[in-house]
């Protein structure tokens, strides 16, 4: 398999990075701040000094960038793809993916859009939910790729369809981690013991492994070291109530929830663990 150009390298970037190298497969790097490839770069990934250049030596892009407009500015300094696949891989609107996909297409390039569900670990082991959309025929030739990061990834359908999927699924973090923890708040202040009413919920069909994953993290009120943070969750939970306005869904629900994650805005909760959000469950 030929070079892989990264461009990204926060945490589930540098993470996928090293799945590539220790799947045996070469990997360029570029990062707006370069000293976060570092590792990589000590670890054998080779230095994309410009990115105009990063399409030559490279059979596919994998960009891993915060958001949308930013991905669509880092992509178009690539220039000319010359017939390249980029694979975004970061969370994005459909409509910022659909924009993409046409300028990578202007750019002479062909886009197969990948976002994913799971973060270091699940990068780290290939075992990331990747969620493609694009073409059947670059799904194909970009498949073992893929592969080296998730044990089955699923082509959806046309690009945007990825981002529809991914979107869904992340809705369902944050309101599943703000259910949770309105639950775990008001039993705690009953004084009912917390393994009493985890027992129950575990043998019920309302049961979800994410509440025992962010269980001793609410418990203990620590969420450093995060994987997915608190600024990230509501930026895709603003991303999916602009899609559901534009497919015509009712979306109150969810707007008092995103009211209350932009209250973590400019605290130390925002760069934190997604389930920080227990903090902003109680009454100031």
């Amino acid at each position: 398999m030929s070079r892989v150009a990264l461009i990204g390298t926060g945490l589930l970037g540098t993470a996928i990075g090293q799945r590539l190298m220790q799947e045996g497969i070469e990997v360029a790097v570029w990062n707006r701040t370069a000293e976060r490839s570092q590792s990589l770069l000590d670890a054998g990934a080779k230095a994309i000094t410009k990115l105009e250049f990063a399409a030559e030596s490279c059979g596919a892009i994998i960009t891993v960038l915060r958001d949308g407009p930013v991905t669509k500015k880092v992509v178009a300094e690539l220039g000319d793809l010359a017939g390249r696949c980029v694979i975004p891989m970061g969370t994005m609107g459909v409509a910022e993916i659909s924009d993409l996909g046409n300028q990578i297409q202007q750019q002479n390039g062909r886009c197969l859009e990948a976002p994913v569900l799971g973060s270091k670990p699940q990068a780290l082991s290939g075992t990331l939910l990747v969620m493609a959309g694009g073409e059947a025929t670059d799904f194909a030739q970009q498949q073992s790729l893929l592969t080296c990061l998730s044990e089955q990834p699923i082509h959806i359908g046309p690009v945007g369809s990825g981002a529809a999927t991914k979107l869904a699924l992340n809705q369902l973090i944050a309101s599943l981690t703000h259910s949770f923890s309105l639950s775990l708040q008001l039993i705690q202040r009953a004084g009912v013991p917390v393994e009493t009413f985890m027992n129950i919920l575990r043998t019920s069909a309302l049961y979800a492994p994410t509440f025992d994953k962010k269980l001793q993290r609410m418990l203990d009120h620590n969420y450093a070291d995060p994987n997915f943070s608190t600024a990230l969750l509501r930026k895709d939970l603003r991303l999916f109530l602009e899609e559901a306005t534009t497919a015509g869904l009712q979306e109150h629900g969810l707007t008092g929830l995103l009211s209350l994650l932009e209250q973590a805005k400019g605290t130390d909760l925002d760069d934190q663990d997604y389930c920080a959000l227990h903090e902003l469950t109680v009454l100031p």
